[in-house]
């Protein structure tokens, strides 16, 4: 099978198409033909050697998500059969032709989707909606701040948020970014560098309830002054630097929990929960076209330089998509 091979760490170059042995489906698992790729920026970190695959995932392979049909099942699977389609995550391995993913990991596509609108489904959707609600609580009528509103999990969790009722405030460094987000629910877009300031304008000195960050130690202060009492922040990548200083007397002044979350990492176990409640809570509004995926572009699987670039540059609004047909 052809697949995506990091031969190196380093830059778009190290990438390479190569001819591998396709895996064979054995008991709870399932052979997936995949027909379309997320790409995220966990794969660009693993392309630089900052983020090694967890155990059991092809370690030169990357994919962390993927839409396709069963071509095979192993003995003991009971919940699939070869020809459906399906899409799931994976700790890697989904740029390929061919992936192994336990049953319980792999989700129906409906009708109304295609390969490449749910293959930029899984990863960006299960981490935002566990990220929201699951650690980060959020109920309906709160007030939410979404940083990198324009990324993959920030057009998802905005339209996430909106489905429950809540009001969303996004931050982006593309002003175009945060316009093309409003008609997915983002109520008001601010500037990355007053951002608190702004919010507690809006809101009359009373905060936002949860705060969804990917940058890290570039917004720690003034995620600490946009939340109000009790309010949540959860951390989902450090884009903006790993290590901050905390003003902890505001911590226990607002009385501010902090929570990080991945899904990569997980346990076999944790992971087959969020698939569990994402199946029961969020497919369905996807089945009823309540919230879509928001695809940027397309690249054929030759073209993964090209889409690493891409990606590395910022230009996309939502997901970029590897076609493997």
């Amino acid at each position: 099978m052809k697949a995506v091979l990091i031969t190196g760490a380093g830059g778009p170059e190290v990438l390479s198409i190569q001819n591998v042995e396709p895996p064979q489906p054995y008991g709870e698992y399932v052979l997936v033909r995949v027909r379309a790729a997320g790409l995220n920026r966990a794969d660009i970190g693993q392309r630089m050697g900052n983020y090694p695959a967890p155990p059991g995932a092809p370690a030169n392979i990357p994919g962390l998500e993927f839409a396709g049909e069963v071509a095979e099942i192993g003995p003991q699977v009971r919940r699939w059969k070869p020809g459906q389609r399906v899409m799931g995550i994976a700790g890697g391995g989904a740029q390929a032709e061919f992936l192994l993913a336990h049953e319980g990991l792999l989700v129906e596509i409906p009708e109304n989707l295609d390969y490449v609108q749910a293959a930029a489904i899984p990863e960006v959707f299960m981490t935002a909606h566990d990220a929201l609600f699951t650690q980060g609580g959020l109920k309906m009528g709160e007030r939410l701040l979404v940083h990198a509103a324009g990324s993959g999990v920030g057009t998802a969790a905005i339209q996430l948020a909106r489905a429950v009722g809540a009001t969303v405030y996004g931050t982006s460094r593309t002003p175009a970014k945060l316009e093309k987000a409003k008609p997915l629910g983002l109520d008001v877009g601010l500037g990355a560098d007053r951002f608190a300031e702004e919010v507690q304008q809006m809101t009359k000195g009373e905060g936002v309830h949860l705060v969804l960050d990917f940058i890290g130690a570039a917004y720690m202060e003034q995620n600490l002054d946009a939340l109000g009492p009790w309010g949540r922040l959860v951390y989902l990548a450090t884009m903006g630097g790993a290590k901050a200083s905390v003003n902890l007397a505001k911590v226990m002044g607002k009385r501010i929990s902090i929570r990080g979350c991945t899904l990569r990492s997980r346990t076999l176990e944790e992971k087959l929960a969020v698939t569990r409640l994402f199946t029961t809570q969020v497919m369905p509004l996807f089945e009823k076209s309540r919230i879509q995926p928001v695809v940027e572009t397309t690249f054929p699987l030759h073209k993964i330089a090209e889409a690493h670039r891409a990606m590395e540059e910022n230009r996309n609004f939502g997901k970029i998509v590897l076609t493997l047909d």
